[in-house]
């Protein structure tokens, strides 16, 4: 092996070793799951953290929307083999990378084996160039899902206080803890701190209890209109209000976790482990 191959190694040693791979998944829709994304993305962006953001959830894929941008291409094409991934992903603020969905098509687990090889192949190539993946799975706890959180190793379930969304976060969670999947909780859309603090204690006893598992909270985050109207604005509210409380809040959970403990994933395994889960 000359010189250059073996600088050419170690270089993509150092990058597999540095990237992170985070699931941010959901117990069911309409809890802020894909804004939270969207905006924790362009958060560790601001801080010099090269982010990649996938659009799991291939049925109702809506980050793109949520950023305001219009993909010329979507994975659609990638998985029929007419262009390669790199064609597809689209640039957003403070140069946060987008792998845009296309709403419609079947998940990634119902995807044919050489559809799937190609796609995870393709990801593989494109996410050894950043900091960190941010994936943003299905809401509920489809084998998708599970996949992603499971070949990631670190996830975060967003809930908010509403007892439905309590209920079905614990039935991800439950999943989650199967797998041996170990993740953080973010509470969303929180009438106040002491409706947040109480709701997530209550998801943390329940799982203290039945399932012999420490949550750890990663933050709460508090309802505030300013992210309606930043997403009736088809802007980021981060972007839009980089004061608000919900991006204050945010910008702290983000800090917890750039702040975490422990080796980040490494991107070569992550991709190798999903496909295995996904019957590759």
């Amino acid at each position: 092996m000359d010189q250059a191959a073996r600088l050419r190694k170690l270089v993509l040693r150092q990058q597999e070793e540095r990237a992170r791979v985070i699931t941010i998944a959901s117990g069911k829709g309409g809890v802020g799951k894909t804004n939270i994304t969207v905006n924790l993305g362009l958060i560790l962006a601001r801080q010099g953290r090269r982010t990649l953001l996938f659009d799991a959830d291939l049925g109702l894929a809506n980050l793109d929307i949520l950023l305001g941008l219009i993909p010329r291409h979507t994975i659609t094409e990638v998985i029929a083999g007419q262009r390669d991934l790199a064609e597809v992903v689209v640039q957003g603020p403070r140069g946060l990378l987008l792998v845009p969905g296309a709403t419609g098509i079947q998940e990634l687990a119902d995807l044919d084996a050489a559809a799937r090889d190609r796609l995870i192949t393709d990801l593989d190539a494109l996410a050894r160039e950043v900091d960190v993946l941010l994936v943003d799975s299905g809401a509920g706890i489809s084998r998708t899902v599970l996949a992603f959180a499971a070949a990631a190793g670190e996830t975060i379930v967003v809930a908010t206080p509403e007892p439905t969304s309590i209920t079905d976060a614990y039935g991800l969670l439950k999943g989650l803890h199967r797998l041996g999947v170990k993740p953080r909780l973010l509470v969303n859309r929180a009438a106040t701190p002491g409706e947040g603090q109480q709701a997530a204690g209550r998801l943390q006893e329940t799982c203290r209890r039945f399932l012999q598992l420490e949550l750890p909270l990663l933050g709460i985050i508090p309802e505030d209109r300013h992210v309606g109207e930043a997403v009736r604005s088809q802007q980021p509210f981060s972007e839009l209000y980089p004061r608000c409380p919900a991006t204050r809040a945010l910008e702290a959970a983000a800090a917890g976790l750039t702040g975490a403990g422990g080796p980040p994933a490494r991107m070569g395994g992550f991709w190798q482990r999903l496909g295995r889960l996904l019957g590759r």
